[in-house]
C-alpha cells in the first residue's frame, strides 16, 4: 500500500526519497591499527582506505578516540560521536578463577570511568550497573561484591554439572545395559548444559544493538574437557563376561562419539554482531577446570580437551565485529592486555556509494596505505 501511495504522489517526489535516503546514511566504522602490540596513534585521513563489497568509498571523516576523548577530528563533514562506553563481562567458566579477582581490580581502577556502563553476565544472572549506581557506593565496595556475586554464581551455574559427573561416574562402573542407557542419558544432559544456540546469540546482538555508544564485550571462556573412557583402565579388567564385554564395547563407543555440535550458523552470527557495532573481545582461558568431585570413586572416565569448535566460532566472531582474541592460564594478564589494547581507536565516516534498503550485509575493508598494519573493523552491516 505504501509503494502504490508513493507511485501516485510521482516519480519526482520518489527520486527526492531515495536521494535522500542516500545522503543522510553514513557507517561509522571503529578501527584499531596496530604496529606489533603498539597502537599506531598518528595517522590522518589520508593513510585511510575504505572499501565497502570490493569498492572504494569516500571518507568524510576520522576522529582519533583515547578511552572516551576526542583527541583529533579531520574530515569536510562534521559528525558527534558516542564515545559513550557499554562494558559487558561475560564469564563462561567451570572454575571459580582467582584470577578473575585480579581482573575485576584492574578493571575498576584502571578501565572504567564515569558515564561508563558495566553489564556482568555470570552462569547464573545478569547484573546491571548504570552510570548512576556505580557512583553510590566506593569502588571498593563494588568490586567487593561482585566478586562474591561471581564466586556464588560461577559455583551454583556448575553444580548441575559436578552432579552429573559423580553420577556418570558411579554408572560406568557397572558394565549393563541399564547403565549404558543411563549414561546415554547422563551425556545428552551434559550437552544442554554446555550449549551454545543461535537464538540466545541473537538475543544478546539485539540486547546491545539497542544501547547507545560503544559496545565492549569481554568473554571469559574456559576450556573445556569432554568426558571418555582410559583404554589402559578397561584393559585391566578381568574375569569378564561375553555380556560385559560386549557392554563393555558400547560405552567405549558411546564416549568415542561424544562430540558437541556448533547450535548456530557462524557466519550468520557474525555478521549480526558487526551489524550492531559490538567489539567482542574474546578471552579463552587455558587452564583446566577442576573436574574431580568429592566423594568419587576410581573410575575409567577420563578426560579430553574439547574447544577447538568452540574457541574457532568465537575467535571468528571477535575477527568480525573488529574485537581481540588472546589465550592464557592467566585471566588477568589476558585481559589486561586486550582492554588496553582495545581502548584507542580511530571512528571512520563514509557514505556508501548508491545504497539501497535491500537489506543485504555489506562487507567492509579497511586499509592503510603503503603500511603492513594489523588492523581491526567490523565485517560490514545490513542495508535496511
Amino acid at each position: 500500500m505504501f509503494l502504490i501511495t508513493v507511485a501516485i504522489l510521482g516519480i519526482a517526489l520518489f527520486a527526492q526519497e531515495i536521494t535522500h535516503e542516500t545522503l543522510v546514511i553514513n557507517i561509522e566504522v571503529p578501527v584499531r591499527v596496530f604496529k606489533g602490540e603498539k597502537f599506531v596513534e598518528d595517522l590522518t585521513i589520508d593513510d585511510f582506505e575504505v572499501f565497502e563489497d570490493g569498492k572504494i568509498q569516500k571518507i568524510e571523516a576520522v576522529y582519533l578516540i583515547k578511552k572516551t576523548s576526542i583527541e583529533k577530528k579531520e574530515g569536510e563533514k562534521i559528525f558527534s560521536p558516542n564515545v559513550s562506553r557499554n562494558f559487558v563481562l561475560l564469564f563462561q567458566v567451570q572454575d571459580y578463577l582467582p584470577k578473575i579477582e585480579k581482573a575485576l581490580d584492574y578493571f575498576f581502577n584502571n578501565v572504567i570511568m564515569p558515564g561508563d556502563a558495566l553489564t556482568v553476565f555470570t552462569p547464573m544472572k545478569t547484573y546491571n550497573f548504570k552510570t548512576e549506581a556505580l557512583s553510590l557506593l566506593p569502588r571498593e565496595e563494588i568490586v567487593k561484591q561482585l566478586k562474591a556475586k561471581i564466586r556464588k554464581d560461577t559455583l551454583m551455574g556448575n553444580s548441575e554439572y559436578k552432579h552429573l559427573l559423580r553420577e556418570m561416574q558411579e554408572q560406568v562402573a557397572g558394565v549393563d545395559e541399564m547403565s549404558i542407557q543411563i549414561v546415554q542419558l547422563l551425556l545428552n544432559r551434559l550437552e544442554e548444559l554446555r550449549r551454545v544456540d543461535e537464538s540466545s546469540l541473537m538475543g544478546f546482538a539485539e540486547f546491545l544493538k539497542a544501547k547507545e555508544g560503544q559496545k565492549y564485550v569481554f568473554l571469559f571462556y574456559q576450556k573445556e574437557l569432554l568426558p571418555q573412557l582410559d583404554p589402559t583402565t578397561l584393559s585391566t579388567r578381568q574375569s569378564l563376561s561375553q555380556d560385559e564385554q560386549h557392554f563393555l564395547f558400547q560405552l567405549s563407543d558411546l564416549f568415542l562419539h561424544y562430540r558437541r555440535d556448533i547450535a548456530f550458523n557462524v557466519d550468520r552470527i557474525k555478521q549480526v554482531f558487526s551489524d550492531s557495532s559490538i567489539s567482542i573481545h574474546f578471552l579463552y582461558i587455558t587452564k583446566a577446570p577442576v573436574l574431580s568431585v568429592e566423594g568419587m570413586q576410581p573410575s575409567p572416565v577420563t578426560w579430553r580437551e574439547q574447544s577447538e569448535d568452540i574457541f574457532s566460532a568465537f575467535r571468528e566472531m571477535a575477527m568480525a565485529t573488529g574485537g581481540l582474541t588472546d589465550s592464557s592460564s592467566n585471566a588477568a594478564s589476558s585481559f589486561q592486555r586486550v582492554v588496553d589494547a582495545s581502548e584507542n581507536y580511530y571512528l571512520i565516516y563514509y557514505a556508501p556509494k548508491g545504497y539501497k534498503r535491500d537489506g543485504t550485509f555489506r562487507n567492509i575493508d579497511v586499509k592503510v596505505k603503503n603500511k603492513n598494519y594489523r588492523i581491526s573493523h567490523r565485517a560490514g552491516y545490513f542495508a535496511n
